[in-house]
């Protein structure tokens, strides 16, 4: 008899069989394709070392490293002004004030539904900024709404006899929330704070449609103002890892966080030392039974 798991049965020797064929059929259709994939970028040329010749001039490295920097700024802007309008927003909807509560959640509906690159557009011509602050803005304001959100969802999962107890207690809201609430609620907001903060890393590349000089917009002005044949392709293959690896970073980073809030608390063993005969107080004696 095959022993039951917890949403299916533990699968059989044909059914193990079939799997591993799958298995085989499915890496072979990858690797199908990223076969036929690399045969077209060699029809094509794009290995040649014409194309890739840019990529040795001083120049070219110093725009590309330059272009890496100005993203990196941009989300370590983007990412702490996101993480401090999050958690004004958050209050601002957990207060126990209507008008504050439906205030805030008014800016945190509209800039969520708002797309990204329209309030980037809107910032940068119709107010005039400069393209760093109007990239900063635009992504701050979007993932600082998101980030309300997650915010007020990691207090609110708290359980309520926490902050019943707390109020018990004596303790103020304020004091509710920053000793008590925020602090069990991070365990649960860590892995998703991060994920968001992954989104705003990726949302830095739309800095070069307002001509912010990124990552994105580096490799662009080498692959359309180089006389190599356009080496488009080149471009990407060179920024496109970079920026994936950059990604999976912080989703490593957010995984490692989720695994290690996940375990169990554990407490060190302390020592114990033997019991041993009672020492006796200066004169006195062994405890005994009153008289009658």
């Amino acid at each position: 008899m095959s022993q039951a798991g917890a949403l299916y049965d533990i699968p059989g020797p044909r059914t193990v069989q079939r799997h591993r064929v799958y298995g085989v059929l499915s890496v072979a259709v990858i690797l199908a394709v990223l076969g036929w994939i690399v045969s077209l970028l060699l029809t094509t040329g794009q290995f040649a070392y014409r194309k890739w010749m840019p990529f040795e001039y001083q120049g070219i490295q110093e725009l590309l490293l330059r272009g890496l920097g100005n993203t990196l700024k941009a989300f370590a802007l983007a990412a702490v002004l996101s993480l401090a309008l999050g958690g004004a927003l958050a209050a601002g909807r957990l207060s126990d004030h209507r008008a504050v509560r439906l205030g805030a959640t008014a800016v945190v509906e509209f800039f969520r539904a708002m797309p990204v690159l329209v309030m980037i557009f809107f910032i940068f011509v119709a107010l005039r900024v400069q393209p760093l602050p109007a990239l900063v803005a635009g992504l701050a304001l979007y993932n600082g709404s998101v980030l309300a959100e997650v915010f007020r969802s990691g207090v609110n999962a708290v359980e309520r006899g926490q902050k019943e107890a707390a109020f018990a207690l004596g303790m103020y809201k304020t004091q509710v929330m920053m000793y008590v609430l925020v602090p069990q609620a991070v365990r649960a907001m860590l892995p998703a704070i991060i994920s968001q903060l992954v989104v705003a890393l990726k949302d830095t590349s739309l800095g070069y449609l307002i001509t912010y000089e990124e990552f994105l917009h580096a490799g662009k002005l080498i692959a359309s103002n180089l006389d190599y044949d356009l080496p488009f392709i080149p471009v990407v293959m060179v920024i496109s890892p970079i920026y994936i690896g950059m990604c999976m970073l912080l989703s490593w980073f957010a995984g490692w966080v989720a695994r290690r809030e996940q375990r169990s608390p554990k407490t060190e063993a302390v020592d114990v030392v033997a019991a041993g005969p009672e020492k006796l107080l200066p004169g006195g004696g062994p405890p005994t039974a009153p008289r009658p």
